[in-house]
Parts: C-alpha cells; structure tokens; sequence
C-alpha cells in the first residue's frame, strides 16, 4: 500500500509517516515506481507506536516494541527492552501520581482552613452584640453625610 492508504487506515497523517520514516520507526521502503510502499506489518508497527503513544509514551520510548515487532515478535510487548520500558514508565506514573496526591493534600488543608475561617467570621457577624454586616459594594461618597459607607467617626467631623 502506498503511504496515503497507510495514513487513512491509521488514522494519521501522511506527515507523521514521513516523521516516523526519518526517526527509523517506521521502514523507508520504496517500491519499483520510487513511491513509498507499505505492507499490514508496517500498519501494526504503527498501531504499536499510537497505542503507546495515546498511554503517554515519547517516540522514543515506543523504540523497542518496534523493534521487538520488527524481529518478528507476535506482540511489541515481548521482548526484555520493551518490559524494560513498560517498567519504567509505571514507575514515573507512580511519581507523578504521588506528586498528584500531595498536592491534592495541600489543597484539601487549605479549603479546609478557609472553610474554617470563613465560618469562624460568619458566626462572628451573626453573634448578639458581634458587628454588623458591612457593605461593601455600590459607590462611596465622602461628602454624603447619609452614605451608610462612612463610619459615625465621618459623620461627625462632618458635621463639627
């Protein structure tokens, strides 16, 4: 198959191909016409490469299931390099997932602190004798001397 066939059935462009061609993941054969030809082992090869590519794995990284499938392997994934890899990688996602969970831990202790804090000033305002609700949207007149922004400190040195 020619390299646009290869692409459509992959879901892919005829771009990334090229890509894959020159990195050496995917075989830059040519046919007797000089087109690029292609045959149903190269399209595993390059479900291989999205597969691992979709679980969050660098080109690079998809390496040796290439290779592994290009030494004739059923599967990608049945060889000591791509193990190797596979062993690798759960062991960054356990870092970051553990990254992950401390972060979340910290967010958790400062929710609840302001919780905390925001209950602590509600149940203040709402006491008997506590001070009352204060506005403080809408406009602010200094020389109003009805502006319930202003403190009876204002009003008096207004009026004095």
């Amino acid at each position: 198959m020619r390299i646009g066939e290869l692409a459509e059935r992959a879901g892919t462009t005829t771009r990334t191909l090229r890509y894959y061609e020159t990195l050496g993941l995917l075989p830059a054969r040519r046919a007797g016409n000089g087109y690029r030809a292609y045959d149903e082992d190269d399209l595993r090869l390059l479900r291989q490469i999205q597969t691992l590519r979709d679980f969050g794995f660098g080109l690079e990284e998809t390496r040796p299931f290439v290779e592994c499938l290009r030494a004739g392997h059923p599967a990608g994934d049945s060889c000591p390099a791509s193990l190797a890899v596979y062993r690798r990688k759960l062991a960054e996602l356990d870092e970051c997932i553990a990254h992950l969970n401390g972060v979340r831990q910290q967010v958790g202790a400062q929710l609840a602190e302001a919780e905390r804090a925001m209950a602590a000033l509600e149940a203040t305002a709402t006491a008997p004798g506590g001070p009352g609700p204060r506005c403080e949207l809408g406009p602010h007149d200094p020389h109003d001397p009805h502006d319930p922004h202003d403190g009876d400190e204002a009003r008096e040195r207004r009026a004095g």
